[in-house]
């Protein structure tokens, strides 16, 4: 494409917070993606680990076993091409290993040995640096790279179990390096433009084409098409630091004629008493995790998109990648008032407290779902090959 002419890298080394075969794909799978789409070869690093594991933790220990086993996979085979021009790479490291000098050296030399290596089987030469984590810098430190990207999605440092402290020190230092930042939230973007001028806010995105097939006649899942309408869905992780589950909790139980759909499952080491008194409720249906193919059938046969998100140091700096997605879909949005919507107030209603919430469910529920027309006019270019474009132009 012409307007890609000198703006593609010929190589990329993404540093992601997720690996690559999570169930609920985020920014770090679908960037690479768009990358190697315009012809970038990509090696994705997974996950460094940011969080402690718990000891008590049955769901944390089998997710180290886990990593180990990947690790000593990648370590003995390399990288492996999980997709057209994409090489996954499962570092075998210590997990957050950067609290301590010993491990942090130990992982620094693990991670630069196993990044040489496919480097240099891939010929990568000055490979862009995308990363998603300050983590990585050791790891980086001499190579001859081209320039440095953060992209900021979210405040990490808010997460359960992540060293705030730590993590600030870190991130700081990588602004401070940085070429170019990206953030997906307006107070991100205000953060990280205390440490680096040249900072851009650019909103999370979506994948137009395959939600929008929930706009195309098609038949609805069994297991959804038992629920009675009105059908109010959330999909995704059910976490309970970014879910108010308590709201839903008091709003379904003013609003018993509506169905209150779920469509995920709690988060890795979470079992929250909340989310199980939610599940008791007669016009609440949980219908665990579906794949991401399914989910334009699911929201085919909703009718108004959640976005019930407590407000938190962690949710004040989120922008919910399901907001485009919903739209896409032609779902109008109702949710609880985030700081994102200052930038994108289009298709959403918003209330804080119980009363408001269910006010701002029956305003779309008063409204029809959106047309294909109307879904693209929404959405406008918050598609992730634009995006991606859009962020290359801006790489010095």
């Amino acid at each position: 494409m012409a307007e890609c002419d000198g703006l593609v890298p010929q190589s990329c080394i993404l540093f992601a917070t997720a690996d690559w075969d999570e169930p609920y794909w985020t920014n770090k799978q679908h960037c690479a993606k768009s990358l190697a789409e315009l012809g970038t070869q990509v090696l994705y690093v997974e996950s460094v680990g940011l969080r402690s594991p718990k000891a008590g933790s049955a769901k944390d220990w089998g997710r180290l076993w886990q990593r180990l086993r990947k690790g000593l996979s990648s370590l003995i085979s390399g990288a492996v091409e999980r997709s057209p021009g994409i090489f996954v790479l499962s570092p075998l490291l210590v997990p957050a290993g950067h609290r301590h000098p010993f491990t942090r050296s130990l992982n620094r030399r693990l991670l630069r040995a196993s990044i040489a290596r496919t480097a240099r089987q891939r010929r990568f030469r000055k490979p862009l640096i995308w990363t998603y984590h300050p983590f990585m810098l050791d790891a980086i430190e001499g190579m001859d790279t081209g320039s440095l990207l953060y992209h900021c999605v979210d405040d990490l440092a808010a997460v359960p179990g992540v060293d705030a402290e730590a993590f600030r020190a870190a991130e700081r230092i990588l602004l401070q390096r940085a070429d170019v930042a990206f953030a997906t939230a307006p107070s991100l973007a205000e953060h990280c433009r205390q440490y680096n001028a040249n900072t851009h806010f650019l909103p999370n995105v979506v994948d137009a084409e395959h939600f929008g097939r929930a706009l195309e006649p098609g038949p609805i899942p069994d297991d959804l098409a038992r629920i009675p309408e009105p059908r109010l869905c959330y999909h995704g992780v059910l976490s309970d630091f970014k879910i108010d589950f308590q709201l839903l909790i008091d709003a379904a139980c003013m609003k018993p004629e509506w169905s209150w759909v779920f469509i995920g499952e709690e988060r890795e080491g979470q079992k929250s008493p909340l989310v199980a008194e939610l599940a008791r409720l007669q016009n609440v249906y949980f219908l665990g995790y579906k794949p991401y193919a399914v989910l334009p059938d699911y929201l085919r046969g909703m009718q108004v998109g959640l976005l019930p998100s407590l407000i938190n140091d962690y949710t004040s700096g989120m922008f919910p990648m399901k907001y485009y997605e919903y739209l896409a879909a032609g779902l109008p949005v109702a949710a609880t008032p985030l700081d994102f919507q200052r930038a994108c107030p289009r298709g959403i209603a918003s209330g804080a407290g119980p009363d408001d919430f269910v006010r701002a469910l029956g305003d779309q529920l008063s409204g029809e779902r959106f047309s294909k027309e109307e879904a693209r006019e929404l959405i406008g270019g918050n598609t992730w090959g634009a995006r991606c474009i859009s962020m290359l132009a801006e790489v010095t």
